[in-house]
């Protein structure tokens, strides 16, 4: 494998500094590098400067590298998707209608929509099936410049295809250059055989599936719907400190509807993460604050359910670390776009440009404990790298709703242009 070498950018955006959460002030700070240039060598990052820093150190073996020459581009590393639920069966076109009709998302699941569509969709799908579907979705988001995804289980929501799904997600985790970091999430909702019998379900989600999960080491993490309909407070915290017992780190749907505690469940309970967050209370945010756990925030969710944003600005003022993500799924947001994404956290919940892009990889990959790996370009990560069609980070953040992606690197190989 010939090393590789870019240079040239206008800007390199490095990101560079401790492998941590970046909170108030510091998610502003890019480490930006003025015609910067990146050496990687085995897929991992050698060096890292400005060209003329590079050329002095590599000059002499650039005969035997492929050079990228920038031409005045911004170049970023790849982008981080810290909450999908990328691996599901069929399509909910349908109920796109049934809401700009009025619908509400309670109703549409209600009635048998939602979730529980998808549920039989994915039961239905075979392993294959699922692969097939699943590769096109992450093909799309190398397309988008993200080269690092979280993937939830959660719609089988039984023994076998919750296993079907993570398994699925294991193998594209190798066999695809997309790194695919899993999530159990068995408690995404009360399976429909399951309607008024809550407690037995979560009985079967403690007591059968978390120790197949933990047992074949399929996920990483462990996360719960708690939402009123759903799952309440108390029963979210008996499912993730099952899930804590086991190895799993807990990571929670929290306060996405109403406001119901799940903020201060996901301090009280050490999550990594605490996802959604629209109606999160003000006493919620201060005690994430206090206890780090990462708000994972989902404007395009907002936006596609017409629902006012999460409140990004107040809790990075607050000392939130604040992750942005598609929240990619058949429902509420079905898009792999996170230069979209991006553009959404500027408008809808106030980040600046610097922020969302700080969101969208060193913050990202902190919320799904990659970041020694990925989230920023430093001597010794993964050569994960994208160049975009504009020259600043800025211009990336103002073109709104255009993919400006020209390539991407994964562990220094070319996997789109």
């Amino acid at each position: 494998m010939k090393p590789l070498w870019i240079k040239h950018a206008a800007q390199l955006v490095s990101l560079s500094g401790e492998n941590a959460p970046r909170l108030r002030e510091s998610m502003s700070e890019l480490g930006i590098i003025e015609d910067g240039s990146v050496w990687i060598e085995n897929g991992v990052i050698v060096a890292v400067g400005t060209t003329n820093e590079l050329e002095n150190l590599f000059e002499s073996r650039s005969i035997e590298a492929d050079i990228v020459d920038a031409a005045g581009r911004l170049v970023t590393p790849g982008l981080v998707d810290p909450h999908t639920h990328v691996a599901y069966g069929g399509s909910r076109e349908r109920e796109f209608e049934m809401r700009l009709k009025g619908s509400t998302y309670m109703d549409i699941m209600n009635a048998g929509g939602g979730i529980h569509a998808t549920t039989r969709m994915t039961r239905e799908a075979t392993e294959d099936e699922l692969m097939a579907q699943t590769t096109q979705r992450l093909d799309s988001f190398l397309q988008h410049g993200v080269t690092t995804v979280e993937g939830k289980s959660g719609y089988g929501l039984d023994l076998e295809t919750e296993l079907k799904q993570l398994r699925v997600m294991k193998r594209l985790n190798e066999l695809h250059p997309i790194d695919l970091v899993s999530t159990f999430m068995g408690a995404h909702a009360v399976p429909k055989e399951y309607k008024g019998m809550e407690e037995a379900y979560i009985d079967v989600v403690v007591n059968e599936i978390l120790p197949r999960v933990a047992e074949e080491k399929l996920a990483r993490f462990n996360d719960v719907f708690c939402e009123k309909g759903v799952f309440t407070p108390s029963q979210s915290e008996r499912i993730l400190e099952a899930g804590k017992k086991l190895g799993l780190v807990p990571k929670i749907h929290a306060d996405e509807i109403e406001s119901y505690g799940g903020a201060e469940l996901a301090a009280k309970v050490g999550a990594i993460s605490a996802e959604h967050l629209l109606k999160a209370s003000d006493e919620g945010i201060k005690q994430m604050a206090e206890t780090g756990v990462i708000a994972c925030l989902l404007p395009a969710t907002a936006l596609y359910l017409r629902e006012e944003a999460a409140k990004g600005r107040q809790m990075i003022d607050a000392g939130v670390a604040v992750a942005i993500s598609t929240d990619c799924n058949p429902g509420s947001s079905p898009t792999t776009s996170m230069p979209l994404v991006m553009n959404l956290a500027c408008i809808s919940m106030r980040l600046t440009p610097a922020e969302a892009l700080v969101a969208a990889t060193i913050n990202a990959a902190c919320a799904i404990q990659m970041e020694d790996r990925v989230g920023s370009l430093e001597v010794g990560k993964q050569g994960d790298i994208v160049m975009w069609n504009v020259s600043s980070y800025q211009e990336l953040q103002y073109l709104f709703g255009v993919n400006h992606v020209g390539a991407v690197w994964k562990k220094g190989i070319q996997v789109v242009g």
